[in-house]
């Protein structure tokens, strides 16, 4: 409930990032309390607070904003398409993580977790160098954003002259 505020308020991009950093710190966290459990008692509740963490930096950031970054990403015409193929990858991975937990666990024991914090770590590496912010622009401006990063300086120029002359 809070989420519909905030993403409003905040914006799209900043809290999908914070979203994922706070996973990375909390996933980091929870491999402390595991690997320093059997030396200090007071570790299950680090791993207890930073199970905690976890879930609700998903609920701000990575749960809910890919749906609304998806949605804004595409114009109307492409954009079923492009939610029910996010669905549908957003479903694969949670079934593959749910069937392959258990065994992961047990190859990695204690450090489970080091492999879903290096996993955050390159999902956020990519959403601040690729992913824009979107709160309060069209497709239009977004798009352009997606065109200003693949065309070079100088064609980006030449293509802004031909646009304001009259033979384009």
């Amino acid at each position: 409930f809070l989420q519909v505020f905030l993403v409003e308020k905040t914006g799209r991009r900043s809290l999908f990032l914070a979203g994922l950093m706070g996973m990375l710190v909390s996933a980091v966290a929870m491999t402390v309390g595991l690997v320093l459990l059997s030396q200090f008692a007071w570790m299950s509740y680090v791993s207890m607070i930073a199970i905690f963490l976890f879930v609700i930096f998903f609920e701000v950031g990575p749960g809910p904003i890919p749906w609304f970054i998806v949605a804004e990403l595409f114009s109307q015409g492409p954009r079923p398409a492009a939610i029910a193929i996010a669905g549908f990858c957003n479903w694969t991975c949670n079934f593959i993580v749910g069937m392959c937990f258990q065994y992961i666990a047990d190859l990695c024991g204690s450090y489970v977790f080091v492999i879903f914090a290096a996993l955050l770590l390159v999902f956020f590496l990519f959403a601040y160098f690729k992913v824009p912010e979107t709160k309060g622009k069209s497709f239009e401006e977004i798009a352009a954003v997606f065109r200003r990063k693949k065309l070079p300086a100088k064609a980006m120029t030449e293509l802004e002259d031909l646009r304001g002359s009259e033979e384009a």
